[in-house]
């Protein structure tokens, strides 16, 4: 998977995306942006998904300078709002969508509760990403050769899920929980391929995941609760140890552009999962176990009001 004819998939592998039209959530910084401007680049039309409008449109301006002949636009979502997920579906224009790029997230927060009182990291990582698929399908179905990739991590090795506590209600435990969030991103793609192949769709689902790359996701939790200590060694371990959010982008843009990406498959880094051009990565054996995919998605129908609509359902 990591090479080509002409050595390691890189970014100069991203194939010619001109007339295709992607969506990109949390894209304004990172993995994100680098994602949105690379497929830009490409040629196709990108939406940048991001919750703050400043932040979001200061992404645009970034990615146009250094892409003057990009199409690309900042829209609002909040993922961790499921009337924002539903606005944002709404008022989308496109009446057909060839790749959504589910990549926001958030990482080892304080406890603390979405606007619909879920837990913030199984709100933003899963279930706000579950709603918007969903309410997306319809156009990504209508798109032939569309693709869903979903960011995980390799600290879905953290935990498996605890169905009777999908919210952490009984115990929270911030890196437990988003290890669970993690896992559930690798369940949902999981299911959604499963559910797809059986189908008949055309439309892929898969999975990927950056390694250690430097983003403004590791020292976010410690800036909110005003840990500088914490803050100052998360930045100095982006420096020193992390790859640059360009490489850590590559498994994304390959499971999103690369021929011959497989459903329910999990691209990383080469190298101990870490640093290194996209392979196939290990995933933990509950990402792969049936009833749990069945589980989750029930209950995220559930808790969202999402239900999914599948060729000939």
């Amino acid at each position: 998977m990591a090479t080509t004819g002409s050595g390691a998939w890189g970014i100069r592998s991203i194939p010619d995306q001109r007339g295709r039209t992607a969506v990109v959530t949390g894209a304004n910084s990172g993995i994100g942006l680098v994602t949105a401007r690379e497929l830009a680049r490409r040629g196709a039309r990108v939406v940048l998904a991001c919750r703050s409008e400043s932040r979001g449109s200061r992404a645009v301006e970034r990615l146009l300078a250094e892409v003057p002949d990009a199409t690309a636009e900042f829209r609002p979502l909040d993922l961790a709002d499921l009337g924002s997920v539903r606005e944002f579906a709404a008022a989308l224009p496109y009446e057909r969508l060839d790749l959504l790029v589910n990549n926001a997230g958030v990482m080892a927060l304080p406890y603390g509760r979405t606007a619909d009182g879920f837990e913030t990291q199984f709100g933003v990582n899963h279930l706000g990403h579950f709603a918007l698929t969903g309410l997306l399908l319809p156009r990504l179905l209508a798109a032939p050769g569309a693709r869903v990739v979903s960011v995980s991590s390799g600290f879905h090795a953290l935990s498996d899920l605890d169905m009777g506590d999908l919210n952490s209600e009984r115990k929270y435990g911030r890196w437990i929980a988003y290890g669970r969030s993690k896992t559930a991103n690798l369940l949902f793609v999981h299911e959604l391929a499963r559910r797809l192949g059986a189908a008949g769709a055309e439309l892929v689902a898969a999975a990927a995941h950056p390694g250690y790359a430097a983003t403004n996701l590791q020292s976010a939790s410690a800036r909110l609760e005003g840990r500088r200590g914490a803050e100052r060694l998360m930045e100095l371990g982006n420096r020193i140890i992390a790859q640059p959010a360009e490489a850590g982008a590559l498994p994304t843009l390959y499971a999103a552009t690369a021929a011959g990406v497989r459903p329910d498959s999990f691209t990383g880094p080469s190298f101990l999962m870490w640093r290194g051009a996209p392979a196939r990565s290990w995933r933990a054996r509950w990402t792969l176990d049936d009833v749990a995919g069945e589980r989750l998605w029930v209950a995220s129908e559930q808790l969202t009001g999402v239900t999914y609509e599948f060729p000939g359902s």
